[in-house]
């Protein structure tokens, strides 16, 4: 997918975007940033990739202040790459198809002081100053595309949404300085209770857990002489710390990533390492060929049928065109023989709302009705009756209404009755070359069965966002504005530091900066 200009998101993914509103930032938040920033910055100079340092500037990441997004974008622009902000953590689908055109989706919220060395909440910190600067790299920007489109078309399961949302929840309750002790044990009891529900691993997991292991968490080098790259590493002091000390094991980056489940609320006790970024799409390459989006055929409908979730299948019709339906696939028939490359499913059902799309744009739908895709190399009339023997065996016999609406549809194997809708939506396949994660269309799915949820509103981060806010003390606010405008000049008032020093004394962060300029001046 070719980069898009943010205001240029198709209305799927806009919705999700939101205003930075710089001016809600608390000139606490303000500190935070700086003192994250500075405390990386010493630590990361010989410890992260070289390309982190320069690429700071090269994508608009100021140490002294939370970064604009509009300045972000004036340096991304050359990168073939944009940013936008989202409140905290959004879908799955959303954040890859993002990251798939070159849209760095930015948690615009920062961190709050208590937490300052480490979240599990995104943040702008980790989205900004994490992601970023590594994309001045061609390689990993690459990867990072990449990335982005295998984690769109993987499928996912319907407990891998209820993790996401158990996940969201508990970054949210954990962020938030109001939350009790029986709110952070209930949104842990909640996630347990969705990890217990898992079924299998999907294989949006498996994708999630190498972007993990490497976008999030990576190192680069050898695991003797490691450096870091990953976003989580890069932007968590605490991490940043840990990672480099004997506790964590380092191990060379294998598929073996993608098997290895991590917690997102504690640090990681095992990182690994890439040669090279090269290495990370070598990786990446192997993954994406284990995939249903790759292979499809039987594996592909094993994969969606035990999904339980809307994914779209590929037809390759007889004449060679290719087209998508969009659905849930319920059932697949197979009667002990090959009918069609990789293929001895001969009947498929998929749960309506279905559609039918071509290239990725709708050309049918969406329908109601189930769908069934038949396997073969026969072509359904224009309009009217019809009644044939496919390859597999299968007799099917029916009305075409037009387009692909059926009724009075029967199907028969060995003179038994198959279980298929007499109203359905129906389609001759000779193949199917992939079955991928979501509907072929997401625009045209979303603006039938889209809605303004939680992820979009961010109820629970502007909740957190004013309880942050409200809870800073005007006077203690003005103090640190006081100290930003002292730490720009070159000969800061040190008796107004000391005064400040003296009355903020139960402000650690404020003092900090303060010790921190007198410093500078003796």
């Amino acid at each position: 997918m070719d980069r898009l200009p943010a205001a240029a998101l198709p209305a799927h993914l806009q919705r999700y975007v939101v205003d930075q509103d710089y001016a809600s930032y608390t000139p606490r938040d303000q500190a935070v940033w700086r003192h994250i920033m500075r405390r990386l910055r010493s630590h990361l100079d010989g410890r992260a990739h070289p390309v982190y340092l320069k690429g700071l500037d090269a994508t608009g990441i100021d140490l002294e202040r939370i970064p604009r997004l509009e300045t972000m974008n004036e340096k991304l622009a050359p990168l073939g790459w944009s940013a936008v902000g989202v409140r905290g953590f959004i879908p799955p689908a959303v954040f890859t198809e993002m990251q798939a055109r070159g849209v760095l989706a930015i948690a615009a919220d920062i961190r709050s002081h208590e937490h300052i060395a480490y979240t599990p909440a995104p943040d702008i910190v980790h989205e900004s100053a994490g992601h970023a600067p590594i994309i001045a790299d061609a390689a990993y920007a690459r990867f990072l595309k990449a990335a982005g489109e295998v984690g769109f078309k993987a499928i996912a399961s319907a407990e891998d949404r209820a993790m996401f949302e158990a996940i969201r929840n508990l970054s949210v309750v954990k962020e938030d300085p109001f939350s009790t002790r029986e709110d952070v044990v209930h949104a842990e009891n909640r996630l347990s209770a969705a990890a217990a529900s898992v079924r299998y691993v999907s294989e949006s997991t498996r994708a999630s857990r190498l972007y993990w292991w490497t976008a999030e968490y990576g190192m680069v080098g050898t695991p003797e002489q490691p450096r870091l790259y990953g976003a989580g590493l890069l932007s968590s002091i605490g991490e940043a710390e840990h990672c480099l000390t004997s506790a964590v094991r380092k191990v060379p980056l294998s598929l073996v990533c993608t098997t290895t489940a991590y917690d997102i609320t504690r640090m990681q006790p095992q990182l690994f390492v890439a040669r090279d970024f090269d290495h990370l799409n070598d990786v990446l390459d192997e993954f994406r060929d284990t995939l249903a989006w790759v292979r499809g055929g039987d594996f592909g409908l094993d994969e969606a049928l035990r999904s339980h979730t809307v994914n779209h299948l590929v037809l390759k019709k007889p004449t060679g065109d290719l087209l998508e339906l969009s659905g849930e696939v319920l059932q697949v028939h197979r009667f002990g023989r090959e009918t069609g490359p990789n293929l001895t499913a001969a009947v498929i059902e998929l749960g309506g709302p279905v559609m039918l799309s071509k290239g990725g744009v709708t050309t049918e739908g969406p329908k109601k009705n189930n769908a069934v895709v038949l396997i073969g190399t026969e072509r359904l009339p224009a309009r009217g009756h019809f009644s044939f023997t496919l390859k597999s065996g299968v007799e099917v016999s029916g009305f075409v209404v037009e387009g692909h609406e059926v009724i009075d549809f029967s199907a028969w194997y060995a003179g038994k009755p198959l279980p298929v809708p007499t109203w359905a939506f129906v389609a001759i396949a000779q193949s199917i070359p992939s079955v991928a994660g979501g509907p072929a269309d997401p625009a045209t799915w979303d603006t039938h069965f889209g809605q303004l949820d939680s992820f979009t509103a961010g109820t629970s981060e502007a909740l957190a966002r004013k309880r942050k806010a409200d809870e800073l003390a005007p006077t203690t606010a003005q103090a640190y504005r006081d100290v930003a405008s002292l730490r720009a000049t070159k000969t800061p008032d040190l008796k107004h530091l000391e005064l400040l020093r003296k009355e903020f004394k139960d402000e650690p962060l404020l003092q900090e900066e303060i010790v921190e300029l007198l410093e500078r001046r003796n």
